[in-house]
């Protein structure tokens, strides 16, 4: 429902929360560690093309002003929306990332081949804890 205010433009009121987002909107999402720190932020989405469902995030790391970033594949399922921080939470924290995480460099894009998902469920069980 929209409203006028003081100066007579329409000014719509605040949405209650919902369960769809659109893509646009979940990309530059910031995503935090348990401790409150923040990671990164999403940089884009994977998408299964047979389920049309979100698999993988893209998550940048590091870097300064967009440059030297890394990007890390993360699972969907280990982020949790945080309506506090307005961005998501996982449970995979710096050192995580810091270790064996697999990542790759903007001119390095990984072949998103049918094993490629098994490496990072394989690696994100241990560093889920």
């Amino acid at each position: 429902m929209a409203t006028a205010n003081y100066s007579g433009a329409q000014t719509r009121a605040p949405r209650a929360p919902r369960a769809l987002v659109s893509s646009d909107r979940v990309e530059g999402t910031s995503v935090y560690a348990p401790d409150g720190e923040k990671l990164g932020a999403v940089h884009h989405l994977m998408i299964d093309k047979a389920s049309g469902r979100v698999d993988y995030v893209v998550m940048s790391f590091g870097g300064l002003f967009g440059l030297g970033e890394d990007y890390y594949p993360l699972p969907w399922d280990v982020l949790e929306y945080d309506v506090a921080r307005g961005g998501y939470v996982t449970q995979i924290d710096r050192a995580a990332l810091n270790t064996d995480a697999p990542h790759y460099s903007a001119h390095d894009e990984p072949d998103w081949d049918s094993a490629f998902p098994a490496r990072l469920d394989t690696h994100y069980e241990r560093a889920r804890l």
